[in-house]
């Protein structure tokens, strides 16, 4: 789905940080990606400080809240502010939506079972996928799970303060957004999905169980119901998740599968129209209210953006995200590079550096965020150097059920 990976800070097992990595199983996640040297470049930083400007005590909320439920997270003046910007979703965001008629579907890219030539088709599909090394399978398999948890990402945007629908049927710009773009996700999951059941070269049995455990388990984009930070959040992710579909594609096309190429970069082209829509929602709010928006992003980077399948787990494997994430990275299909670039690139796009006016706090959040992603770049390196020099050139090799404990070499 479109908020697949956006990692934090990837380490690779040679790392000396990756023993530390996290522990993931069910309902319960441990974020340690950013460990050692992290707590200076990421410190935490509580949601009283960054709102405290800004949040009204309960007596003081007007009597308009009686139309929109104040949340505990974000100010109700705030939701108001998301809530105003209903016709300019209609003619900004709503129109980046494909009509259902002219949308693809997975069934143009699958073998067609009401034909003749279905078992022919599948038996092509097949063999082109037993030149995809192991390694790949595994990153696709993680997108595909991912993509699949569909029903979480939706309720969390669902749940928005100032977007939230309480019918799940509403006319209103905001939720026929959240519908349209839940749609059109829902289809990557689907054909990915139908895609690997095909090909024979995963235990589709395990990739069930890993997808069940996502969406019991949910999911957290540590918005906490602030929408400035989920539209934040989704542009990240958005971006992310483009990058990791067009690698995959790029991969699928040299090891011979021009329709798997083809299909991951349909994906990633959807990808790309959301982040469009996302990163321009979140440009309005940065016009309109330049302070909290700030705050917010700033907020977001230091508690560090993990993808939403932080809590994967296949009934085995505790550390199955950093063992997902570590083949990932070693890849080139999401690294640590990319998570910088996309930070450089979300401070560009934003003008976070052209910002006048700014309170104490915000210039000071401003002053982070311009700075952050070189700082990510050497944290990045000075990790990769210590892991080297610790592990050397000695391998490191994981089974993963989804492929049937095919061992991986994870570097």
């Amino acid at each position: 789905m479109a908020l697949v990976f956006g990692l934090p800070l990837i380490l690779s097992p040679q790392s000396a940080l990756f023993p530390s990595l996290v522990k993931a199983r069910g309902d319960r996640y441990s974020n340690k990606f950013m460990a050692g040297n992290s707590s200076q470049l990421f410190p935490r930083q509580s949601q009283t400080k960054i709102r405290s400007s800004t949040t009204r005590k309960p007596g003081l909320v007007s009597g308009k809240a009686t139309n929109l439920k104040a949340s505990p997270w974000l100010p109700y003046e705030k939701a108001e502010v998301i809530e105003s910007l209903g016709d300019w979703v209609e003619t900004n965001m709503i129109t980046l939506l494909k009509p259902v008629e002219e949308a693809w579907q997975p069934h143009d890219f699958l073998p067609d079972s009401a034909s003749d030539g279905f078992y022919e088709q599948v038996k092509e599909l097949q063999e082109r996928v037993q030149e995809l090394p192991d390694e790949y399978l595994v990153v696709l398999v993680g997108d595909l799970i991912t993509e699949e948890a569909l029903p979480t990402y939706e309720t969390i945007v669902n749940n928005a303060e100032g977007i939230r629908d309480i019918t799940t049927s509403s006319s209103k710009p905001w939720a026929r957004w959240t519908r349209g773009w839940t749609a059109e996700e829902n289809r990557h999951g689907d054909l990915l999905n139908k895609y690997l059941y095909l090909s024979g070269r995963v235990d589709m049995k395990y990739v069930e169980k890993t997808v069940h455990y996502l969406i019991r388990s949910g999911a957290d984009s540590m918005s906490k119901n602030d929408t400035y930070r989920g539209i934040i959040y989704a542009s990240f992710q958005e971006r992310a998740t483009h990058i990791s579909h067009t690698n995959t594609a790029r991969l699928a096309n040299q090891h011979g599968d021009t329709k798997l190429a083809q299909i991951c970069g349909t994906i990633a082209a959807d990808e790309k129209r959301h982040e469009v829509a996302y990163v321009m929602a979140a440009s309005k709010l940065f016009e309109v209210d330049p302070y909290y928006s700030v705050l917010a992003f700033a907020d977001m980077m230091r508690m560090r953006i993990t993808m939403p399948g932080q809590f994967m787990y296949d009934g085995h494997d505790e550390n199955l995200f950093a063992h997902f994430s570590a083949v990932a990275q070693k890849l080139g299909v999401y690294t640590a590079k990319d998570y910088a670039d996309i930070v450089e690139h979300l401070v560009d796009k934003w003008k976070v550096e052209k910002l006048i006016g700014l309170s104490s706090e915000a210039a000071e959040a401003q002053d982070f965020l311009c700075q952050l992603a070189p700082k990510i770049r050497k944290l990045d390196e000075r990790i990769q150097e210590r892991g080297r020099h610790r592990n050397g050139d000695m391998p490191i090799l994981f089974p993963f059920k989804w492929i049937f404990s095919r061992e991986v070499k994870l570097w």
